[in-house]
């Protein structure tokens, strides 16, 4: 059986014919469909033959309207089927790649007009699954009533092999946060994973639905498509899933794709963060304790756990709160370091015993695996602290407790490692990857050193779909102006718009201010984290004058239409004032050319890009923003508008 959508010779490349058929599909099979023929695809398709040809990695820089989503799909799908491994398709966040499976994207639309069947599966995060004992937990430890029934109604929906003793014969995946479209953020906090949750002791882990969903994502034959997140998770457990008996997270792929590829740095800072708590520590050591051994190692361990615990307490000690925000600084000093430095000593004294012990068969040989990557996991992070140069360190508070967060301050070397040096197709794709044509800062950050690259302009005549206003604030009441002039604008696109927001605490804020203004009743707003991000987001096109306030979808978010007609900048996305962010300042003597511009060009230049998204959409984008009024920041802006685009100034009234 011929496993490609075109006739294959076996003495001829396969990547030459699968180009051919590729460029047939645009020049032919799509235009018969009723598809417009894009020279852009085109000239993508050839560039990502060599990328493919020679397993290099690519940046594929392309603007909106390009169609550059089926070129990537139709390489990978080919490669997958010619490898008889699966490619990768790693979106930014979870809304992308809902956007990408939805029944009107671009997967569908290939499988529809070409005929053919395309196997594609999600790989999502853990923490887009329910945790069946942070469940119970909520179950049991509730006082609000209308949360009381949330739990009930979820627990009677869980699928019946979840809680029966009966072997599982039929299952199927569940759980993800999808499933529940109407819990905001705060509920599902308490209910879905978290990093502290201990998932390879876990009794039930065979039944819970982020397991189940890996045995199904896995037997794909074309597609995994999952977050960069998670990609980069994958990456980094990799070694130490296997030392413990584990499958990866992701199966072994062809060629992987990183759509919106520019904020990978992000992701692959995140993966490598480590985050150490005294409670998950304590939890993880005591089961060493539970059978019989050494008075040696109990006493070891005994020792780790009051030594965490007075490194913890130095920790609150020797930190400070950052306002609008629940990290707080470390104080770096002799008296915390030596802490931690104990606590790394015991640390070693634990393991140390453990050789020991193993050697008289005394501990369960599973359980000791794990114990031990855990302990080595803290050892390694603990180690950055010998050079708090290259570390990226704060303290979070929550409702439980302080935990510890551990960031190597630079992961290019890993990623070059680990990622960039295999022999396989790697394709970043965005339509921000390079500044001013010069892909040099994406690539530095990444620890690429070799790559093709292209960038091909989007087809849409903006000078004609899209207007820009600048508004201009004059009086000593800026927020309360601001938000008279927005509702104005806000009037006469009758709603229909995209608020976006740098950072949560600009849109809380936002929400607070409009709570008792007149004007605010005659609009529907809808705020990112009240309810599952594809809802609303589906919510949001289905109500065609509601107005959606978000702060993560400056990329990706694909609406056309009259739905989306208004895209409303609140503020310039510069860099927040993070711990990530203040390391990044500090290593360099221009901090806000070579820091906050580039992070923030680049956001602004993808946030505008949601308003046209097919040649008969148009609509306006509102600027605000302090940082206007500096000559330098505003020039660079209107070099990134579209040639010829109208620009107004406005003021009130």
């Amino acid at each position: 059986m011929n496993n490609y959508p075109f006739t294959f010779d076996p003495k001829q490349p396969f990547v030459q014919q699968a180009s051919d058929w590729i460029a047939d599909v645009f020049y032919e099979k799509l235009p018969e469909a009723g598809l417009e023929l894009r020279d852009e695809q085109i000239y993508m398709a050839f560039q990502l033959e060599r990328a493919y040809n020679e397993k290099q990695t690519i940046f594929a820089e392309a603007g909106v309207g390009t169609g550059k989503t089926m070129v990537y799909l139709l390489y990978a799908i080919c490669y997958a089927r010619y490898t008889r491994k699966p490619a990768v398709i790693a979106c930014a966040d979870e809304s992308l790649i809902e956007q990408l499976v939805k029944p009107e994207g671009d997967i569908a639309k290939l499988a529809k007009h070409l005929d053919f069947t395309i196997d594609a599966r999600l790989g999502k995060s853990p923490d887009q699954y329910l945790c069946l004992n942070k469940l119970d937990d909520f179950r049991t430890s509730l006082d609000d009533q209308d949360d009381d029934e949330v739990a009930q109604e979820i627990y009677r929906s869980l699928p019946k092999f979840v809680n029966s003793p009966d072997t599982m014969q039929s299952f199927h995946p569940y759980g993800n946060r999808k499933d529940y479209p109407n819990l905001n953020d705060e509920q599902w906090s308490k209910l879905g994973w978290d990093v502290f949750q201990d998932c390879m002791v876990c009794s039930r882990r065979h039944r819970c639905g982020q397991t189940i969903s890996r045995e199904h994502y896995r037997k794909s034959t074309d597609l995994v498509i999952c977050s960069h997140d998670f990609y980069m998770e994958h990456v980094w457990t990799y070694d130490a899933r296997k030392r413990e008996g584990q499958l990866p997270l992701l199966p072994e792929h062809s060629s992987v794709v990183f759509d919106e590829g520019h904020l990978l740095e992000t992701a692959a800072q995140s993966a490598l963060t480590y985050k150490l708590k005294h409670s998950v520590f304590e939890s993880i050591v005591i089961r060493l304790l539970e059978g019989e051994v050494r008075e040696e190692l109990a006493v070891a361990i005994e020792d780790a756990i009051s030594q965490s615990e007075l490194m913890f307490s130095s920790l609150e000690k020797y930190s400070h709160s950052v306002p609008a925000s629940d990290r707080r600084e470390i104080d770096y000093n002799e008296k915390l370091l030596r802490e931690v430095n104990r606590f790394r000593d015991t640390i070693a004294v634990v393991e140390e015993e453990l050789v020991f012990e193993s050697g008289v068969y005394s501990l369960d040989e599973y359980q000791l695996k794990i114990v031990e990557e855990h302990l080595e996991m803290i050892h390694l992070a603990l180690g950055l602290f010998e050079n708090p140069d290259r570390l990226i360190s704060w303290v979070e508070e929550t409702s439980d407790g302080f935990h510890l967060v551990i960031m190597p301050k630079l992961v290019k070397e890993v990623l070059e490692e680990r990622v960039f040096s295999k022999s396989m197709p790697i394709v970043f794709s965005s339509a921000t990857l390079s500044l001013n044509g010069d892909f040099g800062y994406i690539a530095d950050n990444l620890g690429i050193t070799k790559y093709l690259s292209f960038s091909v302009d989007s087809p849409y005549d903006y000078q004609e779909k899209m207007k820009v206003v600048i508004p201009k604030l004059i009086s000593n009441n800026q927020q309360a102006e601001k938000i008279e002039l927005a509702f104005d604008l806000l009037q006469k696109s009758e709603g229909r718009a995209l608020i976006l927001f740098p950072s949560r605490e600009e849109m809380e804020q936002f929400r607070q201010d409009i709570i008792s203004h007149p004007k605010a009743a005659t609009f529907r707003f809808i705020f990112e984290g009240a309810g599952e991000i594809s809802h609303l987001i589906s919510n949001f096109q289905n109500d065609e004058a509601s107005i959606l306030c978000a702060v993560t979808l400056w990329e990706g978010l694909d609406v056309p239409g009259p739905s989306l007609s208004h895209v409303m900048i609140w503020s310039l996305p510069f860099p927040p004032n993070d711990p990530v962010f203040a390391a990044k300042r500090k290593d360099t003597q221009s901090p806000f050319n070579d820091v906050d511009m580039p992070h923030m060009l680049l956001r602004f230049k993808q946030g505008i890009g949601r308003l046209i998204r097919t040649r008969e959409d148009q609509g306006v984008v509102t600027i605000f923003g302090a940082e206007m009024k500096d000559t330098k920041v505003r020039d660079k802006i209107l070099e990134l508008l579209p040639q010829g685009v109208e620009v107004e100034e406005l003021t009130l009234g």
